[in-house]
């Protein structure tokens, strides 16, 4: 081929490319992408970003311009950069990088190739086969039967401030309707692509994402509770199951059903008492399409029973042993695919043959989602390669399964399966794997699941409790189900050991009710959580993370079992045992600025490290001074009602705003502009504060068009006076619109609007009765603790005259008091301040001489 008809088809190439943002179709891009690129030699660089090149040589000068496994979009808008030539190098030179390239040199050496710039205040210097000690690590396949920590991969972020990812040689996709996998050409080549980012990690993954796709956004059932045990269950046991959770006061959206929904045991598997292996080799009923009568009668009436309770339906599948001759699909799947359907030979499963995955979705698994199973749970452990070099069978059903589901357009896609490698984010939520029931499992999850975020990988869903048995720990599951609550995916699952038992309402009392409580705020939360899964979607930015994404001082990278839970909190899961004591003490680093203790109640200053003690019943949340968090009523489900009134919580020690997201919930209509968003803003000037909610923008179908307002104001003063738009509310003790309480328990004002067109602006001004924050500060917790007191004086029956209990009964009160007597606030409090004090002291005096009083010491300390 002549030099010049070389350069006319790189030319032509040049300007096909994909984006697979949609996850679905491939669309060429106009001329941006010929525009970012510089063709010099065989060699081709793209600037994607001021901080991202792609760097392709190959050895016949033609460039690979499909979308891969990892990288799907490259029609980004062209950064502005430079290209000049300088003594036989080529300089392309963006605002963060300079790139240098000695011409004429062939493939990408050290001895031809280099890359500096400065990000922030740190230098880049890279040439090839420099080495990346500083990455930050990304997530690993699954945590099976592994007890504790466990080896993760690299990630895409690292302290050197640079990472290279290396495309080189993996599978592409086609330009079909449905895009399918592909071997690249076999030849010599080089397909790199290089990101400089500092310690701007946010940056980095907001880049990642623009060529990689999206973070996946599930829909907003996803972010409830979820019920999983692998068991024999019957429709009918499955209906008392949710049932129970309405009479225990347990919200409940997904129940998740294992593999015995379908067939099993038949007679055929068997060679007297031992089961044979199926026509593919693997263990007989292991893999099932089928349902079994015997426990499911009438599939389709148990999951219409399931959507009208509000119950989403997730069914686990096993499918290496593809369509067995006792499937009920069997004889259409034969004919289909060119089988005698009287051979009773299995089809075998072959994910990246096209032919057999349409008719495994057109014939198997579609229909039954037109019955109204919700989602799958692909429980896929069987082998890790494909017919196709370099496709591992979890990452490409992960993606025929979502891409299935939104090329239907039914719903929003959603997939259960464990992580596949880079370029998976796309498709979500993780099943981490079956792990076990122990405090060295859930000691690793808050650092496993924060740092998953470093690949994208956002919505880990973990066997809350653990899945295999160890010793049963009252303390041990409350403990992970409050972390759970704290997760992406809050979901339940347990083996069928018969001693096991993961419903929250059967364990003792004081353990049952702390569980309780973590679901009630897991479903307030809701409106927060879903802001934040779609700020992932937006940005790359997932809602679990590291606390380095906020900041590059050596104690945030120390702390590795603390981790931000969106742009607001701070969750430090308590992941010990109490030790036989009352309280675990839990040491945590904040960073720099204000931060309030949501549990105590009090205004914390950041830049350093905390130790505070956290009882059963607590978790350590750390809200940034001045947030604003949206959170709802409570529900049964997600989608019970409309969210009416929207609950914000404007939370002291600095002004805020927030933008509270919401669209249709499980449609994809969001893709075409179709959510809302409402913007809040906070401003305190000495005793006043001003709340305005501006009127929603944006418009989805199934809005509501009126809705109230609730405020509360953490660790606030009583007010004087509130106006909303102009009108002055007064106090109530009740809880109704048009007026304003004070709650003495949790130390908060509460305002109640009456409702208002979405569209309006509402504007709340609240004069408190004092400025000094620190008449209050931590006296939720002083309440809170001095009940602790009374509750073990009470279980130990110790008559509560007994000096110095009848104190601590009293303290506990106060909050109670403050309700019937809101003006008596302040001396109250100022009161139990004394006391507390001197009332801590008489415990300490008192335990020197009476070991039993030790446990009450300890808590008080």
């Amino acid at each position: 081929m002549s030099k010049i008809s070389k350069m006319l088809l790189v030319a032509c190439c040049c300007i096909i490319s994909f984006n697979l943002n949609a996850q679905v179709t491939g669309k060429p891009v106009n001329q941006k992408e010929v525009k970012a690129t510089v063709v010099q030699d065989n060699c081709r660089f793209t600037v994607l970003t001021p901080r991202m090149i792609r760097l392709e040589w190959t050895e016949d000068g033609l460039f690979e311009d499909r979308a891969s496994l990892v990288f799907v979009n490259r029609d980004l808008d062209v950064p502005d950069f430079s290209v000049t030539k300088q003594d036989g190098w080529l300089l392309i030179k963006t605002e963060a990088l300079t790139l240098k390239y000695k011409i004429g040199t062939g493939s990408f050496k050290k001895s031809n190739l280099a890359i500096e710039g400065q990000t922030g205040t740190k230098k880049i210097a890279w040439s090839p086969g420099q080495k990346n000690n500083g990455n930050l690590k990304g997530t690993t396949r699954t945590l099976d039967q592994i007890d504790g920590a466990t080896p993760l991969e690299d990630g895409i972020l690292s302290r050197e401030g640079w990472t290279l990812i290396d495309d080189t040689g993996k599978p592409v996709f086609d330009n079909s309707d449905w895009p399918w996998v592909m071997s690249r050409d076999e030849k010599m080549a080089q397909d790199w692509y290089f990101m400089a980012y500092g310690s701007d990690y946010k940056r980095a993954l907001t880049d990642y994402t623009l060529v990689a796709g999206k973070v996946a956004f599930p829909p907003k059932y996803a972010f409830g509770t979820w019920q999983s045990r692998w068991w024999k269950y019957t429709d009918e046991d499955l209906k008392a199951l949710v049932e129970e959770y309405k009479t225990n006061d347990f919200p409940l959206d997904v129940l998740v059903i294992d593999m015995d929904w379908h067939i099993v045991n038949l007679p055929e598997m068997y060679d007297g008492k031992k089961k044979r292996p199926d026509q593919a080799g693997q263990g007989a009923g292991w893999t099932g399409f089928t349902w079994n009568k015997n426990y499911f009668p009438d599939p389709k009436a148990f999951l219409d029973w399931t959507e009208d309770n509000g119950i989403k339906t997730c069914m686990n599948l096993h499918p290496a042993s593809g369509i067995q001759p006792h499937e009920d699909t069997y004889e259409a799947f034969a004919d289909a695919m060119g089988v005698d359907p009287e051979s009773k030979k299995h089809i075998p499963f072959n994910i990246t043959d096209k032919s057999f995955a349409k008719h495994y979705f057109d014939i198997v698994l579609n229909p039954m989602e037109d019955e109204g199973i919700d989602f799958w749970w692909l429980d896929w452990q069987q082998w890790n390669n494909t017919d196709i070099p370099g496709v591992n069978p979890t990452y490409y059903l992960n993606y025929l399964h979502y891409t299935d589901m939104q090329r239907r357009d039914k719903t929003r896609p959603l997939i259960y399966h464990r992580w596949g490698g880079l370029g998976n984010h796309r498709y979500q939520i993780g099943f981490s794997g079956d792990t076990y029931n122990t405090w060295k499992s859930l000691q690793f999850q808050p650092y496993f699941t924060a740092t998953s975020s470093n690949v994208g990988w956002g919505y880990w869903g973990h066997d809350l409790g653990g899945f295999f048995k160890g010793k049963e720990e009252p303390e041990l599951f409350t403990r992970w189900i409050q972390f759970g609550i704290f997760s992406p995916i809050t979901k339940i699952h347990y083996w069928a050991h018969p001693e096991m038992d993961r419903r929250p309402w059967a364990y003792p009392p004081k353990y049952a009710n702390a569980m309780r409580e973590a679901y009630k705020l897991r479903y307030a939360l809701i409106p927060y959580i879903y802001t934040m899964a779609r700020k992932a979607y937006d940005t790359g930015v997932c809602m679990s993370r590291p606390m380095y994404y906020e900041s590059d001082e050596e104690l945030a990278y120390k702390y590795k079992d603390q981790y931000y839970f969106g742009d607001d909190l701070i969750i430090a899961p308590v992941i010990d045992s109490l030790g036989g004591e009352m309280a675990s003490n839990k040491k945590v680093w904040l960073p720099k600025g204000k931060w309030v203790d949501w549990s105590s109640g009090t205004l914390l200053e950041g830049g350093k490290e905390i130790e505070s003690k956290y009882t059963i019943s607590e978790i350590p949340v750390f809200v940034k001074a001045g947030a604003i968090i949206p959170m709802m009523p409570e529900m049964n489900n997600t989608n019970e009602k409309p969210v009416n009134p929207l609950i914000l919580n404007v939370f002291p020690g600095a002004n805020g705003s927030t933008k509270v997201y919401d669209d249709a919930g499980n449609t994809q209509e969001y893709q075409q502009g179709q959510y809302t968003f409402t913007h809040v803003n906070s401003q305190s000037n000495r005793k006043k504060t001003t709340v305005v909610i501006e009127g929603i923008k944006g418009a989805y179908d199934g809005m509501l068009f009126k809705r109230a307002y609730e405020l509360r104001f953490p660790l606030s003063h009583v007010p004087e006076k509130v106006i909303v738009n102009g009108k002055e509310l007064f106090f109530s003790k009740e809880e109704k619109q048009g007026t304003w309480k004070y709650n003495g328990v949790n130390v908060e004002a509460i305002i109640y609007t009456h409702e208002y067109s979405v569209h309006d602006k509402v504007t709340v001004e609240v004069t408190f009765e004092k400025e000094d924050i620190e008449l209050i500060n931590g006296v939720k917790g002083l309440i809170s603790r001095s009940k602790d007191v009374f509750e073990f004086a009470r279980e130990n029956h110790w008559p509560d005259w007994k000096y110095p209990f009848n104190n601590f009964v009293h303290a506990a009160q106060t909050g109670n008091r403050v309700n019937l007597n809101p003006k008596e606030a302040i001396k109250e409090y100022t009161l139990l301040q004394q006391t507390y004090k001197k009332n801590q002291s008489e415990i300490e005096l008192w335990s020197k001489d009476h070991t039993k009083y030790e446990k009450i010491n300890n808590l008080l300390k």
